[in-house]
């Protein structure tokens, strides 16, 4: 396929012959048309030819050499074999180097095949040879040196276009982006605060040497915010008079890096850059993320990098860099490369606190309030501050805060018009955080006060002869929601004692489907060896699998807002105490790569037989009908007082009485019923049979876990046949009696139920 620029050139080529009245198109005519071709010039002059006095000559010869071949009738000129076969063969070198479109320095080349004729004898009277052509279209290689730089690269061939040049007075608009034509345009968002920030980098700038400000703070605190601002008051004329002229270039290194394909290509545009920001008056380079320049450019065990090339210019004073990094980059690169670390002054650019960050906020509300046509309240500002400051916490303010009322405002613009909000309340920042922190909207609405107040009694419903605890759980979680709680702990750390069976992990569910967050079960005897114990947080460096990261501490980063339930702790190893005292006491955990975890919206519950044992024993005396909390002996045996000290409260169970393990049978046959809805099949329980299984699965030492067995061999086993292949295959109701101390089982298909229902019905009408 032709370019266009190449299929211009080829029929100009016929034109010249028309224009000639010549019966064949030649080769000559094809060089001369080249002449005129963008990407041919550039190949032609890279050969050190003057390109007039070539087409001077061409156009001579065809002018007085080649009036013999004039038509004898008006015809349309043919090309020449010759001109086709250079066609073919440029067309033939495209295809083979993966290449779509043939351009006019394609032909160029081809054009040295035809070794007998005139075209090719004055190109190399000139002093080209093919491999002359070759070498600048491939390497960019010129054999005028006076060129050498100044050129660029073909369009269509392994270089850029040759606009993106390395011309000293075109690199800044090539490879920057003018910060200061920017603010002009009205493209900058306005600078709030940072005052200090501000006056400390015009102090540095206007030093004599060593110039340079870097910029060193957390993602998303406003580094690159300081930048744009200070350009934006250069242009406001807010800034010292030595600044007044100053124009502030941000370097794009990805457009600095694209297409050096070949040794020198990178170093040779960085050169033109620190060049012209040497030679211009005022003018500043501002590098964002600055680390990427270290060991940009470098080849193979060679240290001659970016970095390394700049350390001159930015010890001179005449070139002034404005940088800006993160703490891990700074640390990682900089502190290694001493050297190049004098030749910055940091500034430490803090994240604001909730009162600044809500001043940026509403001094940056009005550009947000015009793209997505919506007023936010002082409310809503206020909530997004406070709340992503809360429940977001992998990220920094004020940035976060930010995306909340961006995000707000987009969801009003995806809404039909009719439902569409012209002002953002507080209501609406909500669901958006709760999107956002992947957490359940009712954990942050303000209509979350009815399952709160009724928590106990949910609980309670689900979780039988344990009120105390119920009650001590509820309250705390009550405490937390009112903010009477300490912000950097988590809402809960409790542990759960008492005999196998009575309810400690089921209170752990059921507490977490009331309050709508995941619940993660963590079983303890997978972690009695103490090199297991690195599971939880990950391996240490130098282990197999340091970079998987821990189960404990990823599982909590991506669900932030959970109910954590470590079963039977004592069964852990001693090492794990230690590590979840920091959890206890100051809700969070870092993890092998050194990134802190927030544990401070989690709710942590530990279980523990502990003393399960000794609670089993008969009690000594008279009117002592139970042992309960004589297990604290063997938890104050285990625990260490640091990691009983920590605890909100050691909630202690007590064993199931025989109402308790009646209502414990309700709720199972309740979850049978469940099961067989889908099948049509409903159970009716008689008072007899309930006090039966109650009566069989009561175990005071092994609590209710009993019960689901004997339900299980008693009722699910004799109930299964009749599902596949007896009376209720098409459903039916199934009466559960006790006779002689055994169930016994009446069960009605659906047809015989359907027609009592029917006879009931005629009975009511005739009376």
């Amino acid at each position: 396929m032709l370019s266009k620029n190449c299929e211009e050139t080829l029929h100009y080529a016929l034109k010249l012959a028309s224009d000639s009245e010549h019966e064949y198109a030649t080769l000559e005519h094809l060089l001369l048309s080249l002449c005129k071709d963008s990407e041919a010039i550039a190949v032609i002059r890279a050969c050190g030819i003057d390109l007039e006095i070539l087409a001077k000559v061409v156009s001579d010869f065809i002018a007085s050499e080649l009036s013999s071949l004039k038509a004898t009738e008006k015809t349309e000129p043919r090309p020449t074999a010759g001109f086709q076969r250079v066609l073919q063969r440029a067309a033939i070198h495209v295809q083979s180097s993966n290449r779509e479109e043939v351009t006019g320095a394609n032909v160029l080349v081809a054009l040295f095949s035809e070794r007998e004729s005139h075209a090719v004898y004055f190109l190399e009277s000139f002093d080209m040879t093919r491999l002359d052509a070759i070498n600048y279209i491939s390497h960019g290689i010129s054999k005028n040196v006076s060129d050498i730089g100044e050129q660029g690269a073909v369009p269509g061939l392994e270089q850029n276009d040759s606009k993106e040049s390395n011309n000293k007075e075109n690199a800044l608009l090539l490879y920057c982006t003018n910060l200061n034509e920017k603010a002009l345009n009205g493209k900058i968002d306005p600078l709030i605060g940072r005052s200090q920030e501000l006056e400390r980098t015009i102090q540095i700038l206007c030093r004599r040497t060593k110039n340079n400000p870097l910029y060193v703070g957390d993602s998303g605190v406003g580094k690159t915010a300081l930048a744009e601002g200070l350009a934006d008051r250069i242009v406001g004329n807010q800034v010292p008079e030595i600044l007044s002229e100053a124009i502030i270039w941000s370097l794009d290194m990805g457009v600095l890096l694209a297409g050096t394909k070949y040794r020198g290509d990178f170093e040779e545009r960085l050169k033109s850059v620190v060049k012209a920001i040497e030679e211009q008056d005022g003018a500043i380079l501002f590098i964002d993320e600055i680390h990427t320049v270290i060991g940009a450019g470098a080849t193979s065990g060679g240290s001659m990098d970016a970095s390394n090339m700049l350390k001159p210019a930015l010890a001179s004073g005449d070139f002034r860099c404005l940088g800006s990094t993160t703490y891990k980059e700074y640390q990682n690169h900089f502190e290694k490369d001493r050297a190049l670390v004098r030749r910055f002054q940091k500034i430490d650019i803090k994240e604001p606190s909730v009162d600044d960050a809500i001043k940026i906020l509403k001094g940056l509300k009005g550009h947000y309030e015009d793209f997505h046509m919506v007023r936010y309240t002082h409310d809503a500002i206020r909530s997004a501050v406070e709340m992503s400051n809360k429940y977001i916490g992998d990220r920094k303010l004020p940035d976060k805060a930010i995306d909340v009322i961006d995000e707000t405002g987009a969801a009003q613009r995806l809404l039909p018009d009719k439902k569409r909000k012209k002002t953002i309340g507080a209501r609406d920042i909500e669901i958006v955080v709760a999107r956002m922190a992947r957490i359940p909207p009712k954990v942050v609405s303000a209509d979350d006060k009815l399952s709160l107040k009724n928590l106990e009694r949910d609980l309670r419903t689900m979780v039988f002869g344990q009120e105390e605890v119920i009650s001590a759980l509820s309250s705390a979680i009550k405490l937390s929601r009112a903010g009477l709680r300490d912000p950097e702990r988590p809402i809960g750390s409790y542990l759960f004692s008492g005999p196998t069976g009575v309810g400690k992990t089921e209170v752990a569910k059921q507490l977490a489907a009331s309050i709508g967050v995941p619940l993660h079960r963590y079983d303890m005897s997978e972690y009695m060896e103490r090199h297991s114990v690195s599971r939880l947080i990950g391996a240490p460096p130098g282990y197999v699998g340091f970079d998987q990261g821990g189960l404990l501490t990823d599982t909590v980063d991506q669900n932030p807002h959970s109910v954590l339930l470590l079963d039977e702790i004592e069964k852990a190893h001693p090492d794990l105490f230690n590590i979840l005292l920091q959890v206890m006491d100051h809700g969070k955990l870092t993890d092998n790569n050194g990134k802190s975890v927030n544990f401070r919206n989690t709710i942590v519950i530990m279980t523990s037989n502990a003393g399960a044992a000794e609670l089993a024993k008969p009690a000594i005396g008279f009117e002592r009908e139970g042992r309960d909390g004589e297990d604290s002996e063997a938890i104050n045996r285990i625990f260490s007082p640091e990691f009983r000290n920590r605890l909100d409260a050691i909630i202690p169970f007590s064993t199931l009485s025989m109402d308790v393990v009646g209502k414990v049978v309700d709720k199972f046959i309740m979850q049978l019923e469940a099961m067989l809805s889908d099948r049509n099949v409903l159970i009716e329980l008689s008072s007899t049979a309930r006090n039966y299984l109650a009566k069989k699965g009561y175990d005071k030492t092994m609590g209710a876990r009993p019960l689901s067995r004997i339900i299980e061999n008693e009722i699910k086993k004799p109930l299964a046949d009749e599902l596949l292949f007896g009376k209720l295959v098409r459903g039916g109701v199934v009466r559960i009696n006790c006779v002689s101390d055994s169930l016994s089982f009446e069960i009605k298909p659906s047809e015989k139920v359907v027609g009592e229902m029917k006879k009931k019905k005629k009975v009511k009408t005739i009376q």
